[in-house]
């Protein structure tokens, strides 16, 4: 899951496009902490780029002093999520010179990556630097962008050349694209899974329209755009310098299918997405799961209850909800540190059974001898569940009763959130769901109560903000609950996916492994890890050098034969390699 940006302003005289995409990326900065960046484009075509990775004040510097290095009156920002790649070459946006001049911010996942990197490697002749599948994309879009082989292109080659690329790539994506003294696009999957907004305002001068596209409605209304439109599943919109937008339907919707993970855990409150309001469907979430509450529980149980108490802080909306539905009292017995990002990305067990302690802290006046509802988002791995179980009843409760807003999660998330693989799903048991009973006792609750699947598709369905022209039409993507995905996926992807975020966790366990030697603070495996490497077992378990390893094969470019790897190439793999494509202000940090 990521956040992406794209503005251009009506006059191609004004230079200061970089500066208001700096503050958008502040407003979603919830949706991506590993990397940002942002390419702009000025007179004459030339692009300039500022982009690593970190937080927005680390890159751009606290007071924002690198965006002066960025001129132009057109844009793209993105934020990255913490799942695949660490170097400063895969934070976005991505950028190709041939043809014309591309960048481009993806958020999404394609599942048929390996088949990209063959046809772009055997056909197209183009070169892949990173294991980034947003730059296959880009790829794969300038590729057939290339076959017109003219010197200037138009709308309908634009929009020609996305058809192609929609009928190769298969997955789900909102992707927003620069191409240099031309305009921006803004594009969705044809099941509208990722969320792209569109606004506009008058532009400062007077004259014309300034547009941008967003992942969230708040950036946009934060920067003081209205008049709000959600691109829809398979459309394309051109906005050429000095132009109105135009729509294009790319590929025929398939489905209207937005990921139900944005609504009740990713998005902020603030933001309105494909015409859902994201708190009243959090509101909602927390009347339908106090109905289950009361289906579940007797009224003797209900009774005993002394106080409600949220997670923080996406539960923060439902759970007030469930106290006046039950009648029952409302505390806010954690407190959040603010500077903790998401535990369940921690690539190892114990780094999220330390990182849940350090986020929140429970205020024992608020737990000490009652009965406490516990209500929560969603239950992923239960490590943080578990935890915080134990800090209510280190915090003296005496009963614990823990409520999900979503159901139990199943199955893996294949569309752009890395949540967890199926067999670290604490609801997930060798292929079937684990008993409700069993999920109470493995975090430690005297109960454990989830939302329905169609309740939650229900709140969200209730929660269409008055006016919305979108009217009934939409579903949900809720494969993480069922197993039932809204594209179709080949079986191998998935044994594909386990190697994928082994992979991933690999780097992070070893460079986490090593902190731990060099503080005094490492254990045995730690130490074994530290001094031998570690490889990744097929399941996509981390391990020691040592230890057995039987992988599956990858897709290999250019020469590159399957083969063993042999243990010190495990120590060479760069922690930052810079960007190549164009010269980047964020691969110098004291620049």
């Amino acid at each position: 899951m990521c956040g992406i940006l794209a503005l251009i302003q009506a006059s191609a005289f004004d230079t200061s496009v970089a500066n208001e995409l700096h503050e958008a990326l502040y407003f979603l900065q919830h949706r991506g902490q590993d990397a940002c960046g942002i390419a702009t484009c000025a007179s004459g075509g030339k692009i300039y780029q500022c982009k690593g990775n970190g937080l927005a004040s680390k890159v751009f510097g606290e007071d924002g002093a690198r965006v002066a290095d960025l001129p132009g009156y057109m844009g793209l920002g993105h934020l990255r999520y913490p799942t695949a790649g660490g170097a400063n070459a895969e934070a976005q946006p991505f950028y190709v010179n041939s043809p014309y001049g591309i960048c481009a911010s993806h958020n999404g996942n394609l599942i048929n990556a390996t088949e990209l990197k063959r046809f772009l490697d055997f056909e197209a002749h183009r070169h892949i630097n990173t294991e980034s599948d947003s730059e296959l994309m880009l790829n794969i879009f300038a590729n057939e962008l290339n076959e017109t082989g003219k010197a200037r292109v138009n709308d309908k080659d634009v929009v020609e050349a996305l058809q192609r690329m929609y009928k190769r790539c298969v997955g789900a994506w909102a992707c927003t694209a620069m191409l240099a003294g031309y305009g921006l696009i803004g594009f969705r999957d044809a099941y509208g899974i990722r969320p792209l907004i569109m606004g506009s305002r008058p532009s400062e001068t007077g004259e014309g329209m300034d547009y941008m596209m967003a992942s969230e409605s708040v950036a946009l209304k934060q920067l003081g755009f209205g008049d709000f439109v959600d691109i829809l599943p398979g459309q394309a919109v051109i906005i050429r310098k000095g132009a109105d937008p135009v729509a294009y339907q790319v590929q025929d919707q398939m489905k209207y299918s937005p990921d139900i993970f944005e609504f009740c855990y990713f998005a902020r409150p603030d933001s309105v997405i494909d015409g859902i309001s994201v708190n009243k469907s959090r509101e909602n979430m927390g009347y339908r799961l106090a109905d289950k509450i009361k289906r579940t529980l007797t009224e003797e149980e209900i009774k005993e209850i002394d106080v409600i108490i949220p997670i923080p802080e996406t539960s923060n909306t439902s759970a007030p909800c469930v106290a006046a539905r039950l009648k029952r009292k409302f505390y806010q017995g954690f407190v959040k540190n603010r500077y903790v990002f998401r535990t369940f990305i921690m690539p190892g067990q114990k780094q999220r059974q330390r990182g849940v302690k350090r986020k929140l802290n429970a205020m024992d006046e608020k737990f000490s001898g009652r009965n406490v509802l516990l209500i929560d988002d969603s239950i992923v791995r239960g490590t943080t569940s578990r935890e915080i179980v134990s800090m209510a009843r280190d915090a003296g409760a005496a009963k614990v009763y823990f409520a999900s807003c979503a159901p139990p999660i199943t199955h893996a998330h294949i569309y752009g959130i890395d949540l967890a693989s199926p067999a670290e799903l604490i609801a997930h048991d060798n292929g079937h769901p684990r008993a409700i009973e069993e999920i109470a006792k493995r975090i430690g609750a005297d109960r454990v109560i989830f939302q329905d699947l169609e309740d939650l598709k229900a709140a969200c369905s209730e929660a269409v903000v008055s006016g919305s022209k979108l009217g009934e039409e939409r579903d949900f993507e809720v494969g993480v609950f069922c197993g039932s995905y809204v594209t179709p996926v080949d079986e191998g992807y998935f044994r594909h996916l386990e190697e994928v975020r082994g992979e991933t966790r690999k780097m992070k366990v070893l460079e986490k492994a090593r902190e731990a030697v060099a503080n005094g603070s490492a254990g045995k495996e730690e130490l074994e890890i530290a001094t031998k490497g570690v490889k990744v077992m097929a399941n996509g378990t981390v391990v020691p050098a040592d230890e057995e390893r039987n992988d599956a094969s990858f897709a290999r470019v250019n020469g590159s034969e399957k083969r063993r790897k042999q243990p010190e190439e495990e120590e060479t793999r760069p922690n930052n390699r810079m960007d190549i494509s164009l010269h980047n202000y964020g691969d110098f940090p004291g620049s």
